[in-house]
């Protein structure tokens, strides 16, 4: 019996140990992994969206919550002028799991400035265009962003990739999440904004 109790005092203290260190190594490194998605996986979407404003919207950025999510919004300015944010939403029930998207909204009037995938498990040559294939992203630049978009399949205004209308309908859902996310955070938006005139 005193073996068995000196095994579990031992896995205990070595599961301790373990854990602690995890957590210190996860602490550490969380800011640089957080900086390399931000350059390697975010940044390229957003500057892609945001090609030709005058500054950099991937350093001019603020946070907000929704509900228990931080968002991270970018803030691009055209002519001097903030003119655009983008922020991350994700498509539920793509072919390969959740869709990532970059949603650009122009705030002076509400509607889609442009859009990119930013992380994605579909298909490659099918599903996996919605990030490659630029004209099926373009397709949404200057809808309101408060629409529920859809396939055309489904009735809505959204031409599906051939062959990957899974990802396609993905795409869509994260848009309208996307609208739904901005109509919440506006007010905050708004009043963040007021900082980068």
């Amino acid at each position: 019996m005193g073996e068995m109790i000196k095994m579990v005092v031992v896995l205990t203290l070595l599961s301790s140990l373990s854990g602690g260190l995890l957590a210190y190594v996860k602490e550490g490194t969380q800011e640089r992994i957080e900086n390399q998605v931000l350059q390697l996986v975010k940044g390229p979407a957003i500057k892609a969206i945001f090609s030709g404003s005058s500054n950099d919207p991937v350093a001019d950025r603020f946070s907000l919550m929704d509900g228990d999510t931080k968002v991270d919004v970018f803030v691009a300015k055209f002519d001097g002028q903030t003119k655009a944010v983008a922020f991350e939403t994700f498509g539920k029930g793509g072919y390969g799991g959740d869709v990532g998207l970059m949603v650009g909204i122009d705030v002076t009037n509400d509607q889609i400035y442009g859009m990119g995938v930013t992380t994605h498990s579909e298909t490659a040559g099918l599903g996996a265009r919605a990030k490659t294939d630029p004209k099926f992203t373009a397709q949404f630049a200057g809808m309101p962003i408060n629409e529920t978009f859809k396939v055309t399949a489904d009735g809505g205004q959204v031409n599906a990739l051939s062959g990957a209308t899974i990802t396609s309908r993905a795409v869509s859902l994260g848009a309208t999440e996307a609208g739904e996310r901005y109509e919440r955070l506006k007010p905050q938006i708004e009043e963040q904004l007021k900082a980068f005139k």
